[in-house]
């Protein structure tokens, strides 16, 4: 014989939950997706509460990694280590990674991507630093060398020089040097590739100088 419904209320704390009365007495929170269908008067059998509280887990589970997913886009590998730490079963952390996936709300592909642009505009490396780094996020092989592509070391070594180079352009030559390299070799570009770029933002960055020298000495030979 089933247990009665005799009441459902929303919950104080969370209106998306519902608390679910059985003869008389509080049994169990349900999210309101999950209770839809339940109506009072309604009998339940053990087995369909069963269901029910399973069905429950599922779903917290979900807006869990959705509240994760707000705040900034994450990789299935981050999602998983999120709910494993909460307790969250395998089973059930699977599901809500596969249900994520079909939703379009977690694509490693795209996470991987965005993480290469958004590190070549803002804070440049190499491409060894940033395979390592998409590693560290979970990020398999295959997509990570999608998302590094057809990138130009020289280039992203260029990259991080410039912006470094901007608080670096007023030591003289052998200690802007020596700071631009240990700089660069910080953000994993080799010494081949490091030295030759080194000289050429230096350059750029006192072309002036050589052109006031050059005048000097143009208005010294007159």
């Amino acid at each position: 014989m089933g247990r009665k419904i005799t009441a459902i209320e929303t919950q104080k704390r969370n209106k998306d939950r519902v608390s679910i009365y059985l003869d008389g007495e509080y049994s169990f929170g349900l999210a309101r997706i999950v209770a839809a269908w339940l109506q009072v008067g309604q009998e339940l059998s053990e087995e369909k509460i069963a269901e029910l509280t399973t069905a429950d887990g599922h779903e917290l589970a979900y807006t869990r990694a959705l509240r994760l997913l707000n705040q900034q886009d994450r990789s299935e590998s981050q999602i998983r280590l999120h709910l494993q730490r909460q307790g969250i079963a395998d089973e059930i952390v699977n599901e809500v990674i596969e249900r994520l996936v079909r939703a379009g709300l977690v694509n490693d592909e795209r996470y991987a991507q965005n993480w290469v642009d958004n590190r070549n505009e803002f804070r440049p490396r190499s491409r060894r630093a940033l395979a390592y780094e998409l590693k560290l996020k979970g990020i398999s092989r295959e997509a990570a060398e999608q998302a590094l592509g057809q990138l130009d070391e020289d280039q992203l070594a260029y990259q991080a020089a410039r912006k470094q180079a901007r608080k670096l352009n007023r030591l003289p030559q052998p200690e802007f040097r020596q700071k631009m390299l240990s700089f660069l070799a910080r953000r994993g570009f080799s010494y081949e590739t490091s030295a030759p770029i080194t000289d050429q933002v230096w350059a750029e960055e006192h072309v002036d100088d050589e052109f006031k020298d050059f005048e000097t000495t143009d208005e010294v030979n007159r």
